[in-house]
């Protein structure tokens, strides 16, 4: 049965950064929630009901996949925001849990003044992240990062003490993987 690495956090929290390194260490693939944004983006506008609806389906679809393909584990990053329904993160639980496999969900966090310094960096410029402070503020202002509403994760790892290497070697002990 799969083990589906859920890895959630602000932006700049890190989590691709670590998600990597985590699969480094277990030999699970990694799913990065920009691979599919990206490519939505080069036909819809972000937000738009086509672009929400084939974000979710996709993802949800690759989890179906990956359980029926009996991959040991995956590795998915998500970075919660209000265009995201909350029913998305039911979905997800169910869609592993009926083919008899687990979401743990991780979480990373870090102090608001490290992100907003991460967030220029230029491995972020590779995919369609938020690298704008001004931009980030507004929507950290309007509450943007706090839904959908995600179940207690089973780890906080705090990037802004722990490097990406410890802190998936944290999320790799603490889960067992």
């Amino acid at each position: 049965p799969m083990k589906l690495i859920f890895i959630s956090g602000m932006p700049a929290s890190g989590k691709l950064t670590v998600a990597k390194e985590l699969a480094v260490l277990t030999g699970y693939k990694l799913f990065h929630n920009h691979l599919t944004v990206d490519f939505l983006l080069s036909v819809f506008e972000f937000g738009s009901q086509p672009f929400i609806e084939l974000r979710e389906s996709i993802w949800l679809s690759v989890f179906e996949q990956a359980c029926r393909a009996r991959m040991a584990g995956l590795i998915f990053t998500f970075a919660p925001e209000k265009t995201v329904r909350q029913e998305f993160i039911g979905k997800t639980t169910s869609t592993v849990e009926s083919h008899g496999g687990e979401v743990i969900f991780i979480e990373l966090v870090c102090r608001v003044e490290e992100l907003e310094r991460r967030l220029d960096a230029s491995s972020r410029q590779e995919h369609k992240k938020l690298t704008s402070l001004a931009a980030f503020r507004e929507l950290n202002a309007a509450d943007t990062f706090s839904s959908p509403k995600l179940p207690s994760p089973r780890l906080s790892v705090n990037t802004g003490i722990h490097s990406p290497k410890e802190a998936a070697a944290l999320i790799a002990k603490g889960c067992a993987l």
